[in-house]
């Protein structure tokens, strides 16, 4: 019985990874398509809707290294879709600013990739993408909290 159990949780494990691999790379398709890697994208994105962030935050909730996130700051400098603003309070901090030709970026590409994101997922019934983020928040941290 725990064999066929160690077999079914490899099973489970290969499954998530190929449908992961399969949805990342239709979606990182559209990306590529206007001109953006997918950290730079999920960059801009982040900024789009949360505002300015420091530096030093954004690898975190992107879930990318900190190390990476000088490189894609330049090269979304150098498109002017970003700036550096400098924190008032504290010359430690560097804050990511959202240009206005990144809104304008975002504001035109990203209708299209919340529609291929939904198309992607409506292979999912309502009830079965509802299951689906209850039962891989429960992979996903021990509390089963996000």
């Amino acid at each position: 019985m725990e064999r066929d159990a160690i077999t079914q949780s490899l099973k489970l494990y290969i499954v998530l990874s190929r449908a992961y691999k399969a949805i990342n790379e239709q979606v990182n398709k559209l990306i590529q398509e206007n001109g953006l890697n997918p950290t730079e994208f999920a960059v801009l994105e982040l900024l789009y809707h949360k505002g300015d962030q420091p530096l030093q935050q954004i690898g975190g909730k992107i879930l990318i290294a900190s190390g990476s996130i000088t490189y894609v700051v330049d090269k979304l400098e150098q498109k002017e879709f970003l700036q550096r603003v400098a924190c008032p309070s504290d010359r430690r901090v560097t804050y990511a600013h959202i240009t206005d030709k990144g809104k304008a970026f975002i504001e035109n590409v990203f209708p299209e990739h919340e529609k291929n994101i939904h198309e992607l997922m409506s292979r999912l019934t309502d009830t079965e993408r509802d299951e689906a983020i209850r039962l891989l928040k429960k992979l996903g941290l021990p509390s089963g909290k996000y």
